[in-house]
C-alpha cells in the first residue's frame, strides 16, 4: 500500500506506468499522461488515480505541523563565484 510522504524509495504507478507518483518525505513528484477511457478499464485507472490523491491529502491534512511552504531545495546560492571560463 502506498503510504505518502513516508519515505524517499517507494513508487506507485497507475495504468503500468501512464502515472507514476514519486514518494517523497517532503515532496511528492507526480508525472506521466494517464487517459481516461469511458471503459471499464479507464474506470479502474480514475479509482487508482482518486484512491492515490485521496492519500495524498489525507496525510498533509493530519499533519498539525504543516509549515506554510516549504523552503526551495537546494537552498539559494548565498554568495558569488569568479567565472573560469573568461
Amino acid at each position: 500500500m502506498f503510504k505518502p510522504f513516508a519515505n524517499d524509495t517507494d513508487v506507485l504507478n497507475i495504468a503500468g506506468d501512464a502515472i507514476n507518483i514519486e514518494n517523497g518525505v517532503k515532496r511528492l513528484t507526480i508525472s506521466g499522461d494517464l487517459t481516461i477511457a469511458r471503459d471499464k478499464a479507464g474506470l479502474a485507472n480514475a479509482l487508482a488515480l482518486q484512491k492515490a490523491i485521496g492519500a495524498i491529502v489525507e496525510a498533509l491534512q493530519s499533519d498539525a505541523s504543516l509549515p506554510a511552504k516549504l523552503p526551495d531545495e537546494p537552498g539559494a546560492p548565498s554568495g558569488t563565484a569568479d567565472n573560469p571560463f573568461i
